[in-house]
């Protein structure tokens, strides 16, 4: 694919993404006229981009839901169902040739528009206005092959102006004059427009400064890779500079080490100034993501006939890129069981005092180092019988597992796990779930149930903001050097030489309220050794885990473990003084130090 294509396919993706999210808007306030105005707006653009690269499937497509949505913001054509309908099989189908473009198939394979699509476009247009018919023409007009670009067809920020190269390649006369500008923001495109169209006129040059460029994903997680490296790299001189300031120096010796503490420290601080400023490149608003979901509650709503709005708070909570990508299927995953599971069909919805139409919740905030996602539903909540009963008779468990609530809810993560009796096209294969868990911790995170019969679900994820540096405390115990994340640090506590007992486990009263203490070297088969320090970890069960002792905490870069599995231990580090440190998970300490398997055992 060349430059310009390029360009062209990855600013009208994401012109294609808003159009669903406006026309999904469209449907709940339909005299909404900004929304009609950028939808308006955005079907102009990508058919201008289209025309000037000769995709005339997308032209076509483009110029009949052009026309449509022009009729509806002139109050021509109503705003139905069908329009509704039309505008996002016509976004669907635009969408699917940009992705075959960004995928690399080559213009001239493309199909062409179907007649189904230009059927319902035409049929939402006709409505009951015979005169935006009339006023429409029937076929999009074809693009001249492109020759050169005019110089002048840019806007601010560098980016092409679509519009205005599409006019300079048709020939005069076989397209209607420009549409006025909708918006403030467009007016600046007018004059280049109109410079690139007048016959004889030399095109105007404006000095544009250009304040975004598109950097390669690979280029910049390799420019991550390094400064983290050049961090460690600094941490690990600071601590030899620190043990060679023990030896006594003097006269020129003295001085030369004055200085390279000097020069040592600036380069720490501008490695880490580096290291935060390439993360903050690979930072992007969840609702890049989140925007992906309204359309398909909105058609998997439909097939199973419910009645469902989808609600979305905190789509401007920023997250690392790789999170952001891998999220997509997970909560797929979540969405379409809370569509299936969750929510009640309407007559058994109606038996209850819930409101008619059903809510599912996307929210997310960010807590300390941490980014939170939930997921819930005001459905009809999970059974922890029922599910038990489920697994114990699917074999998935022993006799003797699940016995508290929380526990029962976990099976859900269980492969093979399902309460559906059918498969259908949705659920009940026995696969989702545990495909979500494993998404979440394979990024260091966390994810937790809370329901309750009769009143609903919530899914709460938490994982780490950045990806590659994690605020960890660093503890030894059995010799070992451990890190665990800050993120579920309480506090530290001194341990006693004995402790009290509930039910044969040792206790200690923290604040007030008695904790449950777990030993971590006994939970990693760890030789025993004299655990004198407990970090409190704030767990949704607080408990005390006891260590031999703490070295401190650290900013540690996190490489994760791949040629084996270790119960409880996700990544590796290398301390300041470069000894290997294994990283406890996240999801593990949440989850009270418990190994799965040992917990659900017979």
């Amino acid at each position: 694919m060349d430059d310009m294509l390029k360009d062209f396919v990855v600013e009208a993706l994401d012109l294609a993404t808003n159009v669903e999210e406006h026309l999904l808007s469209l449907e709940r306030h339909p005299n909404d006229t900004d929304t009609l105005n950028a939808l308006f707006r955005s079907f102009h653009t990508i058919k201008g981009g289209a025309g000037f690269m000769n995709l005339p499937a997308i032209v076509s497509a483009c110029h009949l839901t052009e026309n449509l949505f022009d009729g509806l913001r002139t109050g021509k054509v109503p705003v139905t169902p069908t329009a509704i309908e039309a505008g996002l099989q016509a976004s669907g189908f635009v969408g699917d040739q940009l992705k075959q473009l960004a995928n690399g198939a080559a213009p001239e394979t493309l199909p062409a528009m179907p007649d189904a699509l230009k059927d319902i476009l035409t049929q939402a247009i006709e409505g009951k206005a015979a005169a935006a018919v009339a006023a429409a023409p029937a076929e999009a007009p074809q693009a001249a092959p492109a020759t050169a670009a005019p110089a002048a067809a840019t806007l601010p920020g560098g980016e092409l102006d679509w519009e205005a190269l599409y006019r300079a390649v048709v020939p005069a006369g076989t397209l209607p004059a420009p549409q006025a500008p909708a918006a403030p923001a467009a007016a600046t495109v007018t004059p280049i427009a109109k410079a690139a169209t007048e016959e004889g006129a030399k095109p105007v040059i404006a000095q544009v400064k250009e304040d975004t460029i598109r950097i390669d994903a690979v280029k910049l997680d390799a420019l991550l890779e390094v400064a983290g490296e050049s961090v460690q790299a600094a941490n690990q001189a600071a601590v030899l500079l620190e043990k060679l300031a023990q030896f006594k120096f003097e006269g020129q010796a003295a001085a030369l080490m004055s200085t390279l503490a000097e020069t040592l420290a600036r380069a720490s601080r501008y490695s880490t100034e580096l290291q935060r400023a390439t993360l903050s490149t690979r930072m992007q608003p969840v609702g890049r993501l989140f925007q992906k979901f309204p359309r398909l509650v909105r058609e998997l709503a439909k097939d199973l006939g419910k009645d469902v709005d989808l609600v979305i708070e905190g789509a401007e909570t920023e997250v690392d890129r790789v999170v952001v990508d891998s999220l997509y299927d997970p909560l797929v995953h979540m969405l379409r069981n809370a569509l299936d599971h969750g929510i009640e069909t309407a007559d058994e919805r109606a038996a209850t005092p819930k409101a008619a139409k059903a809510t599912i919740r996307l929210k997310a905030w960010q807590e300390g180092s941490s980014v939170m996602i939930e997921v819930s539903d005001d459905g009809k909540g999970m059974d922890p019988d029922r599910l038990r009963t489920k697994a114990l008779s699917k074999g998935l468990i022993g006799d003797n597992a699940a016995q508290t609530k929380e526990e029962a809810l976990q099976l859900i993560f269980l492969p093979g796990f399902s309460t559906k009796e059918v498969a259908s096209s949705v659920s009940g294969r026995g696969v989702g779930m545990d495909v979500v868990k494993t998404a979440v911790e394979k990024h260091r995170g966390a994810i937790r149930i809370d329901s309750e019969l009769g009143e609903g679900t919530r899914f709460t994820i938490r994982l780490p903001i950045e990806l590659s540096i994690v605020p960890t405390m660093l503890v030894r115990t059995s010799g070992a050097l451990l890190a665990m994340p800050m993120a579920v640090v309480q506090r530290v506590v001194e341990l006693p030489e004995e402790f009290s007992a509930v039910g044969g486990a040792p206790v200690l009263r923290d604040q007030g309220r008695p904790l449950a203490v777990r030993s971590l070297a006994e939970i990693l088969g760890y030789e025993p050794c004299r655990e004198k320090v407990g970090i409190v970890i704030a767990a949704p069960h607080p408990y005390i885990l006891a260590v031999e002792g703490v070295d401190g905490t650290a900013d540690l870069v996190i490489k994760p473990l791949t040629a084996l599995a270790v119960p409880g231990v996700n990544g590796t580090a290398r301390s300041a003084e470069g000894e290997l440190v294994l990283v406890i998970s996240l999801a593990f300490l949440l989850d009270g130090c418990k190994i799965m398997s040992n917990r659900l055992a017979a």
